[in-house]
């Protein structure tokens, strides 16, 4: 490793140097960066757990051990001794692998043996600026599980990957965001608060099961995106914090230290932190192949604390520029993605241009307008029209993708079928006129497990989802809906090919105020499709200019689907006169048309 590099913010692959490394003559070396430390030792299964004492190499702030009897998948710690000399065990902050919880040891793991199958895969990898991408976010330890009343029943990394594969395909994602899955104590954070950076959680097996899983993604043609977290760190004193008896990756001082989730900030205008964490996102791009990364709270980096009115905070934002500008050098096809809630300029434009370098970024303005739109009674949504006409304003000032995440259907905020206003059933009509609003405006998309079968309670990291719901006709009937709305939009490229150009919106109307309609197309270099919708609570008659022939693709409203409309009726069909199409639309109902 380059001790420039490092010191300087540049490192990128200090996982090679860092850490436990299985030689290829035998044994495994052990090195960490403790540059404060009165001295350190090795303890372990391979010694007993007796004190091995390490040696200070290079500037005399790393320190090294190399074991001739240590093998992979044996635990070990760190005993670190502070100036006063009392010490600490600490795991490993570049260990590969650890110990299950409640266990805090790190373990040894061979990462050289693998071999990856997706040659083809990464040949093309881009990101898909131009085509579609429809995200299904999963939490991996309760989207299935073996056994639902236990506190574990997990499956492994790669037996999730023979049950969601083959489920992914026939609902039409095609791409999987996993919630975070370094290393971390605690269930109840669902991996956002993480001891291990650089360690795949062994709540679902060792990191070769995790690769697996990926390598059978890319063979179904599934790309597989990280939520990785790079703003803060768990309070842990086996962990990071106060690693070497001082402040090496958090703040030394108590204003900016915690955050709102009570975990350590990373101190990011410090060189060795950035060189530890932009290496751990190049480790899980190039080790693990993950198509791309979803950095988590960019907010709380770009502004201190995440408060606009502390002002920016440059050291992080110049920590962000230089990373993400370097991880597409490195790694042109990958997918950078910031979930971000502030109104902070040019996310996704290049770091040459003044931009972050992100290719995405989370619409959280859009979630929080449509959800509270859709939340309002019908009768009274004609005050807050133009909610769903605001979006379309600041649409081409960033590349978004629309989020219907985890952080929606916990801590009180009910499930997104369970936010539409109305009751029982007509919740259903009303959510699966959202979805198709959502899934026709520009923009990837993005929804969290459980909302495809229309699920009523919230989510719980403890309990699998509800599957038993799609016995119930209308929850499997939303189901099909989901599935049919998603194969729609992978296959027509209106819907996605000029996400992000002029070219592929037009609104028809927008300020049918009093009778709640919205009416717009989407197009392509070869399609155009129609959009309508009836957000009010009566039926509407709606007439809209053109000359083209007309297909309908999918109606929020068919009977199908639980709705109420009968389309084998010819009198629901438009009616066309004069260069104009006529159709009467229910209240709470969308349809698409093909125009030809």
């Amino acid at each position: 490793m380059d001790l420039y590099y490092f010191y300087s913010g540049h490192e990128f692959e200090a996982w090679k140097y860092l850490g436990a490394h299985v030689e290829k003559k035998g044994g495994v070396t052990f090195r960490t960066y403790a540059p404060h430390a009165l001295k350190v030792s090795f303890t372990g299964e391979c010694n007993n757990w007796k004190e091995t004492a390490m040696k200070r190499v290079y500037d005399g702030k790393f320190w090294e051990v190399c074991l001739p009897e240590a093998k992979s998948g044996q635990m070990y710690k760190y005993r670190i001794y502070h100036q006063d000399g009392s010490f600490i065990d600490h795991c490993d902050p570049y260990a590969y692998w650890a110990e299950l919880r409640p266990g805090t040891a790190s373990r040894i793991y061979d990462m050289s043996k693998f071999r990856f199958h997706d040659d083809k895969w990464m040949r093309t990898a881009d990101a898909r600026r131009n085509r579609p991408m429809n995200i299904y976010e999963m939490h991996m330890g309760s989207w299935r599980k073996k056994d639902d009343a236990s506190d574990t029943g997990w499956y492994t990394y790669s037996e999730t990957a023979d049950l969601l594969i083959p489920y992914l395909k026939e609902n039409g994602y095609n791409y999987v965001e996993v919630m975070p899955i370094t290393e971390y104590p605690s269930d109840a954070s669902w991996g956002y608060q993480a001891t291990g950076f650089y360690a795949a959680t062994s709540r679902y097996g060792d990191p070769d099961s995790l690769r697996t899983f990926i390598d059978k993604c890319h063979a179904a043609e599934i790309g597989v995106i990280l939520d990785f977290v790079t703003v803060h760190f768990a309070v842990n004193d086996y962990a990071l914090w106060n690693y070497d008896g001082t402040a090496i990756y958090e703040y030394p001082y108590s204003d900016g230290a915690r955050n709102e989730w009570g975990s350590n900030n990373f101190m990011h205008a410090r060189p060795e932190v950035r060189s530890f964490l932009q290496s751990a996102c190049d480790f899980w791009i190039s080790q693990y192949h993950f198509d791309g990364l979803r950095l988590d709270a960019v907010g709380n980096l770009l502004y201190w604390q995440g408060d606009t009115s502390r002002g920016e905070n440059k050291g992080a934002i110049e920590f962000l520029r230089h990373m993400n500008k370097y991880l597409k050098i490195r790694h042109p096809g990958v997918i950078l993605i910031a979930e971000d809630s502030t109104t902070y300029p040019h996310d996704t434009d290049p770091v040459d241009a003044g931009g972050l370098g992100f290719d995405y970024k989370w619409d959280m303005g859009w979630m929080n307008d449509t959800l509270k739109y859709f939340a309002t009674d019908p009768r009274y949504r004609s005050e807050i029209y133009h909610k769903l006409t605001f979006r379309q304003s600041y649409a081409g000032s960033d590349h978004f993708i629309l989020p219907l995440s985890h952080d929606e259907v916990v801590h009180g905020k009910a499930s997104i079928v369970n936010k539409m206003c109305d009751l029982y059933e007509g919740k259903f009509d009303q959510a699966r006129a959202f979805y198709l609003y959502m899934y026709t405006l520009p923009g990837k998309k993005l929804t969290f497990m459980g909302n495809e079968i229309g699920q009523l309670r919230e989510w719980d990291e403890k309990r699998q989802q509800d599957w038993n719901m799609l016995k119930y006709p209308i929850h499997d009937a939303f189901h099909h809906y989901i599935m049919k709305l998603n194969h729609i939009y992978l296959e027509n490229s209106a819907l996605w090919e000029w996400d992000y150009d002029d070219r592929g919106f037009q609104w028809i109307d927008a300020d049918k105020v009093q009778e709640c309609i919205y009416s717009y197309r989407r197009m392509s270099s070869n399609q155009t499709i129609v959009f309508i919708m009836n957000t009010g609570a009566l039926p509407n008659r709606y007439t809209w200019s053109t000359t083209a022939k007309l297909k309908l693709l999918l109606a929020s409203d068919e009977n199908t689907w639980h709705g109420k409309t009968d389309f084998t009726d010819p009198e629901n069909t438009p009616y066309r006169h004069d260069g104009c199409a006529t159709i009467t639309i229910p209240g709470k109902s969308a349809r698409i048309y093909l125009e030809y």
